[in-house]
């Protein structure tokens, strides 16, 4: 598998991003394991980036919005199968997508609308789930109630803004 990994090196006291060459990671439970087409890049990569201060820290392969197509699954596995198409937004405790291939838990795994392409289906988890928690869960709106209504979001520049 080839993944590109931010590390910090310990001569330099630096970070910075280097190639790897690595095993593909094995299933095992819950886990599907998803061939990256398309990825994209959020600033919760670049926080997590920033929390890689020292040697010791390791290294960290980032990026979590992805979109991909699964290769094998876990023997727990209920919701995929082998060829799904696939997107999602990772957890940010586990490897990232800036690589091959990425182990993700097939229950925060959607399948990817036929209506969309890699780099799209890639663009939209993390900003449309943030999106979808500001205007149902944090707002309240309804669509049965609230159909016909609209809404003014003030300073809803970026990827969120453009989904709401």
């Amino acid at each position: 598998m080839e993944a590109i990994v931010y590390k910090v090196d310990t001569d330099e006291m630096a970070g910075r991003f280097t190639r790897m060459e690595s095993q593909v990671p094995k299933v095992e439970g819950h886990d599907l394991l998803v061939k990256i087409q398309a990825i994209s890049v959020n600033p919760v990569d670049y926080k997590v980036r920033q929390r890689i201060s020292t040697p010791e820290d390791g290294s960290k392969v980032l990026g979590w919005d992805a979109a991909g197509i699964v290769e094998s699954v876990g023997d727990r596995v209920s919701l995929f199968k082998p060829g799904d198409r696939v997107f999602y937004a990772g957890d940010i405790t586990r490897n990232g997508s800036y690589a091959s291939h990425q182990l993700v838990d097939e229950y925060i795994v959607g399948l990817m609308p036929e209506s969309l392409d890699f780099a799209a289906a890639a663009a939209l988890p993390l900003t449309s789930i943030t999106a979808w928690e500001a205007l149902f869960d944090r707002i309240k709106i309804n669509p049965d109630v609230d159909a016909g209504k609209q809404i003014l979001i003030i300073g809803g520049a970026g990827g969120v803004g453009s989904i709401s």
